[in-house]
């Protein structure tokens, strides 16, 4: 199983930036999928969280409204596109997978909210 992210950057505290993961190594299309973060000094947290069919998703309280998940099961990718960001947003972001009791990781992309 491989997770990779990609999107990452410096933007200013408003702005926007959309987060992308490319899957491959096991069925996509079977398994739900979701973006974590980390911040400095803290615990790895769930951002957001999509089906396997992408019918569903769960956000974190606080980025309800400014985030938005979803996935092409065509060409197995998940994507986070993040808006009206904040410097309390700045973590490095995980694309992760659980598939038949193994969690999966990718290595992060670092998001850092600033002006």
């Amino acid at each position: 199983v491989q997770l990779v992210e990609s999107g990452g950057g410096l933007v200013q505290p408003g702005g926007s930036l959309r987060l992308s993961c490319a899957a491959s190594g096991f069925t996509f299309s079977n398994h739900a999928m979701s973006w974590f973060r980390q911040a400095p000094g803290k615990e790895r947290e769930l951002v957001a969280r999509i089906g396997s069919a992408g019918g569903s998703a769960f956000y974190t309280d606080s980025m309800k409204g400014r985030v938005t998940i979803s996935r092409n099961n065509a060409n197995n990718t998940v994507t986070l596109q993040m808006n009206s960001l904040k410097a309390g947003d700045t973590a490095v972001y995980f694309c992760h997978a659980l598939c038949y009791g193994i969690h999966y990781w990718g290595k992060g992309t670092l998001v850092t909210i600033s002006s």
